[in-house]
């Protein structure tokens, strides 16, 4: 029938005839698995080429996990080869000749069978990029022992390593399928690449190697297998604490936590599940060394457990603590880590050479995961107020409700009603977004404060009452408490209640900037507040100390560090008699203060000049007393000059070595940080932190 040229041929069997018709032979395999997962997925076709990961990433763990090892085993091989074979010739006995001989190609036959029972596990290998690859290093490598071997009086061998010597598990089907093609092209390109003929019977040799199933739990919901291999690599999935539940389902989330209680805290990432079991594999023999990528944050918070457990137990001999990636077509950034229980091995990290490497993928000489939080900083960081729902309002139906008339409690609407601030106020310009906020009054006091309460029971009640949060406990929480925020944080408005303004950061940033806002307005979640008035404290918060410690305490969000209030606030030591747990008034006559003060408000003095020149802004009264003035532009010329004008856009200007003036009055305030310290103003990196880690230890250790 489709031989005829007047037959109609359908669409997609005409697609399939002209695909047929092309030479597929060049194609790489590492990249056909995508091409056509994501082209099956109309959705996802546009990022095919975003999505694909360039061999050379893959790289840099099969390189100093599979062929860095076996190349280092090879070269002690060939070195004694070579004296065999030197004696073989040279040698005046013929029987000691002849031994000699047949020593060296013992050796060369035990190094071929290492090769051909060598094998690798990619426990989570998707369509087979790293496996292919991992053949083809195996196969380059055989390929360039066989040389070596011949050059050295040797007779040569056929290859012998094959595609059984990668095993997969993958829980798609259609990934798993996929991944033995790949591996199934590449061993047929490389052999005839090489001059050789490519298995004829059969041509293609099952795979049953590739396993389809969950790499992680059984159908029973027992912790699942994996097979013996030499070693571990892949890239396994990222799913953060909440996203395991929403897109893994509740039931399978809580078996995954119950099944991995002993060992890991359920609040991790999904891809530290396959770090633990790595360990666990290399522990019990099973195998020699593992290498995965994993989200950068696993190096800080309770994703890094898994690395201080391998810490304690193996070595981490290879690292890249911050990487790019591809993920679905977005940019990501990955930490690659490479461990075993070689404690010989040369160490590196970010491709250079290291004493050590430490949980956080630092090559520091102290161990920055061990730093402890600190008494003097409790209770005064915190994240700002989880809504979970449309709490938030239009500023212009925000200055309506403002003006109307007194409420029947006597109230005004101004009790529930406060601008509201997240990371983007700080970082950009304000959005002039309010926020309804009841606080912890009942059902029946919200309802007094007629119509916030009109809005939140017929726009936000709705939300609560659909909502698809996983756990039950907390959807019916949601539901019977529906006209308050989820998370209230009173303990952030009783601290801050004693200021009039409190320093705020955003909680993910390219820069590690501060602020300062006034205490009375909403804060979100993404933003962190500080109950501190002080200059004092701003500016050692705001000095190149503190920003160190931050990026090397916290985590971040792919290019962007994250600050929390636990580890990058809590665990900071203050100058000694500079700490949050005193009152700024104790030290307001203390010089190092004064110093620090000075600095801190010239710094926010110019930049807030900067950000808003007064020939370019009015400041209005808002329409009812007790908030801050409204910043506006005077006219469409300002507000398109201002526009521009954001603290990100001038630390970007900075970084690139403008903004002078910003530069020196930040020095001018390291200076005076450094000054209260003790320490001199030209200590490295390094030194710093080193420094500031035996302050935080010594505060910790103190009863």
């Amino acid at each position: 029938m489709y031989g005829s040229t007047t037959a109609v041929i359908p669409g997609f069997i005409r697609v399939a005839l002209d695909a047929a018709d092309k030479n597929w032979s060049e194609i790489n395999p590492s990249i056909m698995g995508t091409l056509f997962e994501r082209g099956l997925d109309p959705g996802k076709r546009s990022q095919l080429g975003a999505h694909y990961t360039d061999a050379e990433k893959i790289m840099m763990i099969v390189r100093p996990v599979i062929i860095e090892p076996l190349l280092r085993e090879w070269e002690a091989a060939r070195e004694t080869i070579a004296g065999l074979m030197l004696t073989a010739k040279t040698h005046k006995a013929r029987a000691e000749r002849t031994k000699a001989e047949n020593a060296a190609k013992e050796l060369k036959t035990a190094f071929f069978e290492r090769l051909k029972n060598f094998r690798v596990l990619d426990p989570a290998c998707g369509s087979g990029n790293f496996l292919y690859l991992a053949l083809k290093s195996l196969k380059d490598i055989e390929a360039r022992v066989n040389i070596e071997a011949e050059s050295l009086g040797l007779p040569p061998a056929f290859p012998s390593v094959g595609p059984e010597c990668v095993k997969g598990i993958e829980i798609n089907p259609f990934a798993a399928e996929l991944a033995r093609v790949s591996v199934w092209i590449g061993e047929i390109q490389w052999m005839r690449e090489h001059n050789f003929s490519a298995s004829k019977n059969p041509i293609l040799k099952p795979l049953t190697t590739i396993e389809c199933r969950d790499a992680l739990l059984n159908p029973d919901g027992t912790e699942a297998e994996w097979p013996e291999a030499d070693v571990i690599i892949g890239n396994p999935p990222f799913l953060g604490d909440r996203k395991i539940t929403t897109e893994l389902g509740e039931s399978y989330a809580k078996r995954l936590r119950e099944t991995f209680s002993a060992g890991i805290d359920g609040s991790v990432d999904l891809v530290c599940y396959w770090f633990d079991k790595g360990r666990r594999q290399i522990s019990a023999k099973r195998s020699e060394a593992c290498g995965l990528v994993a989200t950068n944050s696993i190096r800080g918070g309770v994703n890094r457990q898994v690395l201080e457990a391998i810490s304690q137990h193996l070595h981490v001999f290879n690292a890249w603590s911050d990487e790019p990636w591809i993920l679905d077509g977005a940019a990501v950034r990955v930490s690659i880590v490479c461990f075993g229980a070689d404690a010989s091995l040369v160490k590196r990290l970010d491709g250079a050479v290291a004493q050590k490497i430490n949980p956080d993928l630092s090559a520091l000489n102290i161990d920055l995961s061990l730093a402890r939080s600190l008494p003097a900083n409790s209770k005064i960081a915190f994240n700002g107020i989880q809504k979970t729902g449309p709490f938030e309002i239009d500023e212009d139906v925000a200055r309506e409700w403002l003006t109307a008339p007194t409420n029947p409690n006597g109230s005004r609407n101004s009790d529930v009603l406060r601008p509201y601030w997240n990371g983007i106020d700080v970082t950009r310009r304000l959005r002039g977004s309010w926020i309804v906020d009841f606080g912890l009054r009942s059902v029946s006091d919200a309802a007094l404060y007629e119509r916030p309460f009109e809005y939140a029971n017929q726009t936000i009640r709705p939300v609560r009452e659909a909502s698809t949060v996983a756990n039950p406990k907390d959807r019916e929480w949601l539901a019977n408490n529906w006209w308050v925020f989820w998370r209230a944080r009173p303990e952030m408005a009783t601290a801050r209640a004693r200021f009039a303004r409190v320093i705020v950061t955003p909680e993910v940033a390219k820069h590690r900037l501060f602020a300062w806002a006034p205490s009375t307005i909403g804060v979100d979640k993404n933003l962190i507040a500080i109950a501190r008035d002080d200059d004092t404290t701003f500016g050692i918060l705001h000095s190149k100390f503190h920003e160190l410690w931050s990026l090397r305490l916290g985590t971040s969000l792919e290019d962007r560090p994250r600050y929390t209030p636990t580890t990058c606030f809590e665990t900071y030591p203050f100058p000694e008699g500079l700490t949050p747990n005193i009152a700024a008034t104790d030290y307001a006559s203390d010089p190092r203060a004064i110093a620090i003060a000075k600095a801190a408000h010239r710094l926010n003095e110019l930049r807030e000049n900067w950000l808003n020149p007064p020939d370019l802004v009015q400041r209005v009264p808002e329409v009812v007393p007790g908030y801050p003035d409204r910043i506006l532009p005077v006219d469409d010329k300002a507000a398109a000059i201002l526009k521009n004008r954001t603290l990100t856009k001038l630390y970007n200007e900075r970084l690139a070595g403008g903004m002078a003036w910003l530069d020196h009055t930040h020095k001018d305030l390291d200076a005076a940080v450094a000054s209260a310290y003790g320490w001199p103003g030209d200590l490295s990196d390094d030194a710093i932190l080193e420094r500031l880690f035996a302050l935080n230890q010594m505060r910790a250790a103190k009863p």
